[in-house]
């Protein structure tokens, strides 16, 4: 509100005494053109121009259950009457106990016990500690096509671009090859892969390796779906070695993928399990890290050196409390399956049409359009690491057309909150398909 008239801020004044006085990040402030939101409900949300834009990628793909769900706030609102914070150290709460027994019954296998943190970044930063502590071993693997968050030790995890401008970063974090080479290149298999990992793992040494961290599902580097085997040769390495598992399913968590968690497809078991965003569907910030119980004893007789002055912090926990309940009414990770196979329809359906499709990839609603400005080369239309005036030109006419969407390089995500309907998804994939129209006429012929 203005403080002078006690009107609302217009959408001008709001983008000028943003960039003003607050930092975006990943970007240069010279470049930075926020839109301003005023409000939002289900998969829309309103500028504060008051056009309205479907949501097709939750946000930063973690408004799960849709914007504005009143059983949430609700929650939150009753909390922060009620009490609002404590110490998470020496004291506990009534949403601290629930939430813990129920992340226990979501949760793959006998992973029975959370660490509660702020996001999904220090579930990381936290994990990793964890495995150390656990082991006696200092060094971690993660892969090259990842993102784990951009607080110092996570962003080193990090294999893609991200981390460049951050190193050196901590210690004795090693990248391995995934199991995906590029646009219309062959998949590796699961035994190619998993050879290669083993390769790393005897190089540097198997007794000097805490932890292997894994995206399930790899989120913005590109969903990249794991051949079946692959998942489950890792969990058997890792335990020939004496390796910790780590699952970072901070994205690919609670139904985005039609299933609890992404492993769930695979019937694969980490021992060390991260999650954020979809928790409490982004309404208040919460992370967690949950244990196996063979984890988790270690803690019995050793202290955890590790935890924040927000940690499992009471709102969070009872967002995430009513967050999961809303999954749950609702059927929203069955939902999200369901509507999966319409996006594949949809996906299939643009890449028939448009020759600058040259991959896509989903699993429940979590997608992926690939441009290219060859299919025969793979050529892709951005560069490694860049953009190209036609992705500039395809986000453009998107918001234009009331469609908000993320892109990464060359790719197009398509991940909206899992409450989305098919009539919605049809709306968001029309617009889509008229903007590949632009990107088609940089095909070569």
């Amino acid at each position: 509100m203005s403080e002078q008239s006690g009107e609302p801020l217009s959408a001008a004044e709001i983008v000028e005494l943003s960039k003003r006085y607050t930092l975006f990040d990943w970007v240069a402030q010279s470049k930075s053109s926020p839109l301003p939101v005023r409000s939002a409900s289900g998969v829309y949300f309103t500028a504060a121009d008051g056009k309205r834009y479907l949501d097709f990628n939750s946000q930063l793909m973690s408004v799960n259950a849709g914007h504005g769900d009143p059983r949430i706030a609700d929650a939150v609102a009753k909390q922060v009457r009620e009490l609002a914070y404590v110490s998470s150290a020496g004291m506990t709460t009534e949403v601290r106990a629930l939430l813990g027994r129920k992340l226990a019954e979501l949760f793959p296998g006998d992973i029975d016990k959370s660490f509660f943190t702020l996001g999904g970044a220090e579930a990381n930063e936290n994990a990793i500690r964890m495995a150390k502590a656990v082991t006696g071993r200092q060094k971690i693997l993660a892969r090259y096509r990842s993102y784990h968050g951009a607080t110092s030790g996570a962003i080193t995890l990090t294999g893609d671009p991200r981390r460049w401008p951050n190193e050196p970063g901590i210690p004795g974090v090693v990248h391995v090859l995934d199991f995906y080479h590029g646009t219309m290149r062959p998949m590796d298999s699961a035994e190619e892969a998993l050879g290669a990992l083993e390769e790393t793992i005897e190089l540097e040494g198997p007794s000097t390796i805490a932890a292997f961290i894994v995206e399930p599902v790899t989120g913005t580097n590109g969903i990249l779906i794991p051949p079946d085997g692959y998942l489950q040769g890792v969990r058997e390495l890792c335990d020939r070695y004496g390796i910790l598992l780590i699952a970072d399913e901070v994205m690919s968590g609670f139904g985005r993928t039609g299933r609890w968690f992404a492993v769930d497809h695979w019937g694969v078991v980490p021992d060390l399990i991260t999650c954020a965003k979809g928790l409490t569907s982004s309404y208040v910030p919460l992370g967690a890290v949950g244990l196996r119980a063979h984890v988790a004893e270690y803690f019995e007789d050793h202290v955890f050196a590790g935890g924040l002055t927000y940690n499992s912090h009471p709102v969070g926990l009872a967002a995430a409390l009513a967050t999961i309940r809303v999954y749950e009414e609702d059927g929203l990770v069955e939902h999200a399956a369901k509507m999966g196979e319409v996006m594949r329809q949809h996906h299939e359906e643009l890449m028939a049409r448009h020759p600058s499709v040259g991959a896509c990839r989903n699993i429940g609603l979590f997608g992926c359009l690939e441009l290219v400005r060859d299919r025969t080369t793979g050529e892709p239309m951005a560069p490694f690491n860049s953009s190209s005036p036609e992705m500039a030109e395809l986000l453009r006419f998107m918001l234009e057309n009331g469609v908000f969407v993320s892109l990464h390089w060359n790719q197009v995500m398509t991940n909206p909150p899992l409450c989305i309907t098919e009539g919605q998804l049809a709306e968001g994939f029309a617009v889509l398909d008229r903007a590949l129209e632009i990107t088609d006429r940089a095909v070569a012929d």
